[in-house]
């Protein structure tokens, strides 16, 4: 170039960043009032070559704007082999924005399959703590997998002591199956108190996140794996379906919006890829994960796209709203996206990584059928229909993995459990709460036996806090059920308090 004509082209960009309003400058020496990492790091979403990093800026997470006062700001991350970060892999550079919360999302690529990496993320002379992260296996692998399933963690009802537990496990993955955060008011009669009223704006949901995300043993949690995330009902209204809220008195716009603000800050607090989406009241987070040729995790969204609950919500007997055949969970286009996915995958177990428990639970004696209309049981055609399906394309090799009911739960799944005499064709195992719910408490034999025999698919139920840990192979399905007894207070021991195991191929679920 002419050094004329660079000097001139120059002086023409030096003019044009002297206009531009100092809410659209990036810094790359921020000062902070205090460290910008408290809501700590986390991971997920791994493929084979990658996966994502996340990090959210928030010196006084508690404040509007988390602290940052406007402040755009570049945030420098790294990926090394080794823990002291000897080894760089890769580095790069994000700008931490206003418009997404401050948030970081790092789209991992180029790395090597089936192995365990180390990331801190920097900005203003802070560091942040450091994550582990892994790579899924090779496409045509059959590594064996550790992970947990976890759900439900009311920062009110209980300390998240599992959490602290599950980040001391060996495993490759966390599966969080929703009710990551609650909406509710604060209640200084509980364990803990959330900040604020019930929330209902993207600042609102913010700060409940950041409320959540400072607890230590959360941050643990997400320091030791790789998570994958969907979410359930709280992580914008108690029960809400599709546009409906809870209590009907929100019109359909207003539930749009408060749908987008929920929808919105759930993503700018998780591990998952960026969106491509028109509005965030349409997020859509159904996706596939692969662990090699081993397992491939369907995550399925049951709020967004189900019809309202019949028969007035609640625990009662099944009316005939609940029996019409066009009302569904899944809404068509999730429901073919998945029936048209398990007959076309070659991979050797199907897992359907969903929210509400897909196992009818008649909670009446004798002839009385009383089942939750907010379940799969309250839309009994669209679950037989998915079932049956299930049974024609991938029969004794999916199973389900389900959060929502705050109660550990082994079911075994017919084909169509309107007719009792139908084949058993999955596995569905229900993870109880990290704290929802509080303490819970011993179930009595008796009150079991009575419970089987109203439901004979029922294997086994408890009534504690904990998470479930998953040990898969080519051959075989490991359910351990961890289980703590009190979460009132802190520092609770945690024991397995049973497990359970299906083998590939073979119908029904057996203990050991």
């Amino acid at each position: 170039m002419d050094r004329r004509l660079f000097v001139s082209d120059l002086a023409r960009y030096a003019a044009l960043c002297a206009v531009v309003p100092n809410v659209w400058r990036v810094t790359s020496r921020p000062r902070f009032a205090d460290d910008p990492f408290q809501l700590g790091v986390a991971s997920g979403d791994p493929t084979p070559s990658g996966g994502v990093l996340w990090t959210r800026l928030a010196p006084r997470p508690l404040e509007p704007e988390g602290g940052m006062n406007g402040l755009r700001t570049t945030v420098t991350w790294e990926l090394a082999d080794d823990e002291v970060f000897t080894k760089i892999v890769k580095k790069g550079t994000a700008t931490a924005a206003p418009e997404l919360s401050y948030s970081v999302h790092v789209n991992l690529e180029g790395l090597a399959s089936d192995r365990w990496y180390f990331y801190r993320f920097m900005s203003g002379g802070a560091t942040s703590k450091i994550g582990r992260f892994r790579t899924a296996p090779a496409s045509g692998a059959t590594t064996p997998l550790a992970f947990a399933v976890a759900s439900c963690q009311h920062w009110e009802q209980g300390h998240f002591t599992a959490l602290g537990h599950l980040a001391r496990e060996e495993i490759d993955l966390v599966t969080h199956l929703g009710d990551y955060i609650y909406e509710y008011a604060g209640n200084s009669r509980n364990v803990r108190t959330h900040v604020g009223l019930e929330i209902r704006t993207v600042d609102d949901y913010r700060r409940r996140y950041a409320q959540y995300k400072s607890d230590p043993l959360l941050q643990a949690a997400h320091e030791r794996c790789p998570w994958v995330v969907t979410w359930d009902d709280h992580e914008v209204d108690n029960n809400y379906a599709g546009l409906m809220g809870e209590n009907g008195m929100e019109s359909v716009e207003q539930m749009r919006q408060r749908r987008a603000a929920g929808y919105q800050a759930w993503w700018e607090h998780q591990p998952v890829r960026v969106p491509r989406v028109q509005s965030w009241a349409d997020l859509s987070i159904t996706r596939t994960i692969d662990w090699g040729a081993l397992a491939r995790f369907w995550v399925m969204d049951t709020r967004q796209f189900r019809d309202d609950q019949a028969c007035n919500d609640g625990t009662q007997a099944i009316c005939d709203t609940a029996r019409d055949p066009k009302r569904g969970m899944l809404g068509a286009a999730q429901e073919q996206w998945l029936v048209n996915g398990l007959g076309a995958s070659q991979a050797k177990w199907q897992v359907l990584a969903q929210q509400v428990m897909m196992a009818p639970y008649d909670a009446a004696p004798g002839d009385d059928v009383r089942v939750s209309m907010d379940q799969w049981s309250g839309y009994p055609v669209a679950r037989d229909r998915l079932l049956n399906e299930v049974a024609r394309r991938a029969a004794n090799r999916t199973v389900v993995i389900t959060g929502d009911i705050h109660t550990n739960w082994v079911n075994e799944i017919r084909s169509d459990f309107a007719r009792p005499d139908r084949p058993v064709v999955a596995a569905e195992f229900v993870a109880t709460s990290i704290s929802s719910g509080g303490n819970g408490s011993d179930v009595p034999t008796a009150r079991l036996d009575a419970m089987k025999r109203e439901n004979p698919h029922l294997k086994w139920f408890e009534n504690r806090r904990g998470y479930i840990k998953c040990t898969v192979d080519t051959t075989t399905w490991k359910a351990d059920y961890r289980s703590v007894p009190f979460v009132d207070k802190p520092d609770a021991p945690i024991a397995t308090a049973s497990s359970w195991r299906v083998e590939h191929g073979r119908p029904g679920i057996v203990a050991g």
